[in-house]
């Protein structure tokens, strides 16, 4: 078993809406490259590289759901998997990762660290 659920863009556009269900919002995970994210991130993310997941996921621990995303999901399954391994739960990773997102018709936002 993988440990972690796979979201598509549809079902974290619901759960950013419906945040008052006792559930504390869930922290979204940008795990590209600096160069990726310079184009534009998901409002609210965080930015944590994947090569630097290891360093900081007992940071991410304990703090609510974690939807991770990439590119296109493949760096995101990895960071679930990984953190997943650790013990944590409520790991998600967003199907087609930004692309996904975009092709949904949702906003990006200037990368945090440009801001």
């Amino acid at each position: 078993m993988r440990g972690f659920r796979e979201i598509d863009v549809n079902e974290l556009c619901g759960w950013l809406g419906n945040c008052g269900d006792g559930e504390p919002p869930p922290r979204l995970i940008d795990v590209r490259s600096p160069g990726e994210t310079a184009r534009g991130v998901l409002p609210s993310a965080e930015l944590v590289p994947l090569a630097v997941l290891p360093v900081c996921s007992d940071d991410l621990a304990g703090s609510g759901p974690l939807v991770f995303y990439c590119q296109s999901g493949a760096r995101s399954a990895q960071a679930c998997a990984f953190m997943a391994e650790r013990g944590h739960d409520k790991v998600y990773s967003l199907r087609g990762g930004i692309m996904a997102w975009l092709q949904g018709g949702q906003p990006v936002t200037q990368s945090p660290q440009d801001a």
